[in-house]
């Protein structure tokens, strides 16, 4: 499996999850932009899950059969299905995306994981990350991750 490099809207230079894209802002997914797609990519999958959460990997967010391109938009609706046949699961964010929103002054480490699949995945929308990737795992040509941190608003500031 080779590597993929990619980027992410939600991640500023210092690796801080800038607020539009956390619970405490607007909540909305960011864009990703792929830098060295494979030719041989049919779709992508994402994950973002919180590294910090007392549950190992907790999962905000599994999005899967978006179709392969270079740019995956800001903004993708709530839904269990949404742009152009992709997928939303089960997990924090119930079919959909669910940012960052660590307890009050704390400051957890979240991470997103883009999967290059060579095909699509034939799941059910009430799958979990755990069987996604299960079913990815013979089909992934490239992934790559990108990490960030988030602190929870202490109750001074609200």
């Amino acid at each position: 499996m080779d590597t993929l490099d990619f980027t992410c809207s939600a991640i500023d230079s210092k690796g801080g999850f800038l607020r539009e894209y956390t619970g405490r802002g607007e909540d909305i997914s960011p864009e990703f932009t792929m830098n060295d797609l494979s030719p041989n990519a049919k779709t992508l999958l994402v994950t973002l899950e919180d590294m910090s959460h007392p549950i190992k990997r907790f999962t905000h967010w599994v999005i899967w059969n978006i179709p392969a391109a270079r740019i995956i938009p800001k903004g993708i609706p709530h839904g269990k299905h949404t742009i152009n046949g992709a997928v939303q699961g089960m997990g924090y964010g119930l079919h959909r995306y669910a940012g960052p929103k660590p307890p009050n002054g704390k400051s957890h480490k979240y991470r997103f994981t883009v999967y290059v699949l060579d095909c699509e995945l034939d799941l059910k929308p009430f799958s979990f990350k755990k069987r996604v990737l299960r079913a990815a795992r013979k089909h992934i040509i490239q992934s790559g991750e990108v990490s960030g941190y988030f602190e929870g608003y202490s109750l001074r500031e609200n």
